[in-house]
């Protein structure tokens, strides 16, 4: 199917949203991580969402020029073109956007779909992240109005954070500690500021804390009923139903978290969750396999020649590829949007 148009995505998180489920959002790098996880979601018969970050799509753009837009461009073509070969919806996302990239990331994306939207054609991606954990929440959301009317024109949805995950991905860092934990009045705040869809849609990351990186499970403290109590302050802000779940909650650094702490923030509202490190170890890993397995075939030991068909990028790069594809098929099963696609 082709990459899902902004319809079909909202129709994506609203189906995620009613049916208590969310989708795996998984972070590639290249065209093989790429392949392996629409495959995944195909596998699952769950449809998805797969994205870039900052490092990631200035590594798309290669060696020689290093350039995040470039490589962000190059990646939503190629996903269109291979998209279309697969009967699921897959939506593309940037991943973490913080204020120091804007103009070099987000800002110019967000315009070259606005003129793409005004020539009548559809936007490069389908969301945007932008990732105001570093500044002040009034800042942080000053920005995030200013990106939302952007968006909007663009036919695309903004997430944003509100709270801090700790750890460190891409070159953003934070410490561990009390403000991994999002307030109820940091959520009605979020309200105030960005609507509840009227200023146009956008995704929540709010912290229970959460921490990016590798963690053994039991050692990432989360506390999901955070995202049941923002829900709650955030429905009665707007005069609704403690019930309704004003936000569309989007779960960051679930490295080592428990099967019930992923059950738990999917009740609470979660319909996307950010998949790296799992998928990156699952990418990597037969690799190391194929190459131990393999070592005098893929290296040239003692003046032989070794064996082109074990050091054919090729050959180790299917290991890795269903390797991965497999672990987005457990996480569309954790997430419970397995079969879901229709």
């Amino acid at each position: 199917m082709p990459i899902a148009t902004p319809e079909v995505y909202a129709d994506m998180i609203d189906r995620a949203k009613a049916g208590s489920f969310a989708y795996p959002a998984i972070n590639v790098s290249s065209s093989q991580t790429l392949n392996a996880a629409i495959k995944g979601f195909a596998d699952a018969g769950s449809d998805g969402i797969i994205q870039v970050s900052t490092g990631g799509a200035e590594y798309w753009s290669g060696q020689g020029v290093k350039e995040m837009v470039t490589g962000s461009l190059a990646f939503s073509a190629f996903a269109h073109e291979v998209a279309k070969k697969y009967d699921v919806n897959i939506a593309l996302h940037t991943d973490h956007c913080p204020k120091d990239k804007l103009d070099g990331f987000v800002r110019p994306l967000l315009a070259a779909s606005v003129e793409r939207v005004k020539d009548g054609g559809l936007p490069y991606f389908q969301s945007h992240m932008w990732d105001g954990s570093a500044v002040p929440l009034e800042e942080n959301l000053q920005i995030a109005e200013e990106l939302l009317e952007q968006c909007r024109a663009a036919k695309i949805i903004l997430e944003v954070e509100i709270g801090v995950v700790g750890g460190e991905e891409d070159g953003v860092a934070n410490e561990i500690n009390d403000q991994l934990y999002t307030t109820p009045e940091d959520a009605v705040a979020t309200i105030e500021a960005l609507g509840a869809g009227d200023k146009g849609r956008y995704l929540t990351a709010l912290t229970f804390g959460n921490v990016h990186g590798v963690y053994k499970p039991g050692n990432v403290k989360l506390r999901p009923e955070i995202l049941q109590t923002a829900q709650e302050a955030a429905a009665k802000a707007l005069g609704r139903d403690a019930e309704s779940r004003p936000f569309d909650l989007v779960f960051h650094g679930g490295s080592g978290s428990s099967a019930q702490e992923i059950s738990d923030a999917v009740d609470y509202g979660v319909v996307k969750m950010n998949i790296d490190t799992d998928t990156q170890y699952a990418f990597t890993r037969p690799v190391a396999g194929f190459m131990l397995s393999n070592y005098e075939g893929v290296l040239k030991v003692d003046g032989e020649v070794g064996n082109k068909k074990q050091y054919d990028p090729r050959a180790w790069g299917k290991v890795a590829e269903t390797a991965m594809s497999a672990r987005v098929v457990e996480a569309c099963e954790n997430l419970r949007s397995a079969g879901t696609h229709r």
